[in-house]
Formats: structure tokens, sequence, C-alpha cells
């Protein structure tokens, strides 16, 4: 197998911290807060900036960064257009799979469930709180679909900043998702890759199995 020069030799010994069964939180999204908190106090760039991987019914996986924009016991929230390759993916295949990587602290937050829109009212209140540009990109772009050349989306910017020189409603086209947890993962990075994986597993009523996971 042919790699490009010293690929192969790009590795980071991981030495930070250590985590135990014992030492974290009851409630994962406990310990989600926890982990979150102290990523926020280390100035770490967009931390909210996860990957979020989908896939059609017939099981072609596509992933992608996104923004988280709010969470609570009842989810983490998203937005983006329903028309989009990854609307039409959790239209089919209405699960997914979250991922935060914050390597400055050396860890990762996996987590899986359904996803199911929030409410309109939601998706408003969001949408109407975003800075005027961004809300006018909402209408202007016709995300993922093959455009001739970026004129296409420039020239739909001016036609919309024409038509919404103040107020821009949301379009109905685009809004929110919410993944709802069944399962968390909380990884820390340890030294000689031996690290550490503890697994949240949803049984029922918010009550949650905590496992190790072998490295």
């Amino acid at each position: 197998m042919l790699l490009p020069k010293n690929i192969a030799d790009i590795r980071k010994e991981y030495k930070l911290r250590s985590l135990s069964e014992q030492d974290v939180e009851k409630d994962p999204f406990g310990q989600f807060t926890k982990w979150w908190e102290e990523i926020i106090v280390s100035n770490v760039d967009e931390a909210n900036a996860m990957t979020l991987a989908t896939s059609t019914k017939s099981g072609i996986p596509s992933a992608r960064i996104v923004l988280l924009k709010g969470y609570d016991e009842n989810g983490f929230v998203f937005f983006t257009n329903y028309n989009s390759k990854k609307g039409k993916e959790l239209m089919e295949n209405p699960n997914a799979c979250l991922l935060f990587f914050w390597k400055d602290l050396e860890r990762q937050v996996r987590i899986e469930g359904p996803v199911k829109k929030i409410s309109e009212d939601e998706s408003d209140k969001y949408f109407q709180s975003r800075p005027y540009e961004s809300r006018l990109g909402a209408w202007s772009s016709p995300q993922s679909t093959v455009i001739e050349s970026r004129e296409i989306v420039e020239n739909n910017l001016e036609t919309y900043n024409a038509k919404y020189p103040e107020n821009v409603p949301r379009p109905a086209h685009w809004g929110g998702y919410r993944v709802k947890p069944i399962q968390f993962e909380f990884w820390q990075g340890r030294p000689s890759r031996l690290h550490d994986r503890i697994q949240y597993s949803l049984i029922e009523n918010n009550i949650w199995k905590i496992e190790r996971l072998a490295p």
C-alpha cells in the first residue's frame, strides 16, 4: 500500500486525563453538561461543531459537520434545509449519530438516536435570532442540489434581499431537528491507545445502563 510520505507517522500520545465508571455522572446528560462546561471554559473555537451521520433507507451513510444549537433532556438540536441531502436521508431513515471531537481536552462524545423535526414555533424563534444575512441565505441556496455556478446563489441572494429588506420569514423548507439519544459514548484519550470509553445505554424511562468499552 502506497501512502504519501509521513502520513503513517502522524500520531499523538493522549495523556491529559482519565475517565472511570466511578467518576461519571449517573445521567449522560449530566455527564455531557460537565464536559460541555469544561470545553467552554477552555475557549475552544466552535465547541458546538459536531459530525452528523445519516444514512439512506438502504444503509448508505453520509456525514458532515453541523452546529449544535441547543440541548436538554429531550435531545440535541440542529438546523438545516429540509430538502438537503441530510434532510432527505432523515426522511427515509429518521436515525442519526452525532460526534463531538474536542481535541484540546482529548475527548470525543458519540450520541445515537432517532430524529424528529422540532415544532414550527421553535424553528421560527431560532430563525429570527439569526443574523439578517444568514436568514437570506436560507432562502437563497437550494442546498445539496447541483448548480451551474455560484452566480445562481448570488443572484438568488440579490432577489431575496430586495424582497425582504427588513423582516425575513422562515422558509417552509428550513428548520430544526432533535436527536433523542438512546446511547452515549464518552471517550477520553489515554496513553498507548488504551483509551477510556464509557457507554450509557437507555433501558427505559430515563434509566441508563453504564458500561466500560474496550479501547
